[in-house]
């Protein structure tokens, strides 16, 4: 294997080790040691690759952003939607079986947590936060007036965040993410359907 392709799987093997030991012990008691066990690789490689843990933390935080992205362009890209069905694409995006998984969840609430401290987490949640944004608005600005497609987008935004996060906490959490992506859906229904009498007027 060349050498870019190595360093490309091991950067990803340690990601993914991080996301599972974040699962296990939350992220202030993952550390190099743990994160390595479970990749099965020297301690000194996180360091060489990542600079140290918080490097790690931050590219595992990346990663799960852009997995967020793709999961939305995959749903988009190349096909013909109507602002509506967008929407309801940004929507499933954000509800992926990735997403909602164990080890997904618990970092991102974790990473949620620990960005209140970490300027560096705080940016990267303020990048997802954004784009988010953006992208809701990009197509309520399609079906509403520019201030109604600013107050939809942020309400959509809130829903979609306030139920995924209500959901990672659930005691039955597949059950409550699949209830949480078709209440997200009928809101945003609710808001292009009637937007003269909804709360984004």
């Amino acid at each position: 294997m060349a050498r870019p392709e190595m360093k490309s799987l091991r950067q990803k093997q340690l990601i993914e080790a991080t996301l599972e030991s974040v699962a296990m012990h939350g992220l202030h008691h993952t550390t190099i040691n743990t994160i390595s066990g479970l990749a099965g690789m020297s301690s000194g490689i996180i360091s060489h690759y990542f600079g140290g843990k918080q490097g790690l933390i931050e590219a595992t935080q990346r990663h799960l952003l852009e997995q967020l992205k793709q999961a939305l362009l995959v749903r988009v890209s190349g096909k013909s939607l109507t602002p509506k069905q967008r929407l309801m694409m940004i929507v499933e995006a954000n509800f992926t079986e990735l997403q909602r998984s164990t080890p997904a969840t618990k970092t991102w609430l974790s990473f949620w947590s620990q960005a209140m401290h970490e300027p560096g987490l705080a940016r990267l949640q303020n990048i997802n936060s954004q784009r988010l944004y953006r992208n809701l608005r990009f197509s309520f600005r399609q079906l509403l007036s520019d201030e109604q497609a600013t107050n939809a987008a942020k309400q959509a935004a809130a829903m979609i965040d306030g139920f995924w996060l209500r959901s990672a906490l659930s005691q039955e959490p597949e059950l409550a993410f699949t209830q949480a992506e078709k209440l997200c859906k009928e809101f945003i229904e609710t808001l292009v359907s009637t937007p003269g009498e909804s709360a984004c007027q």
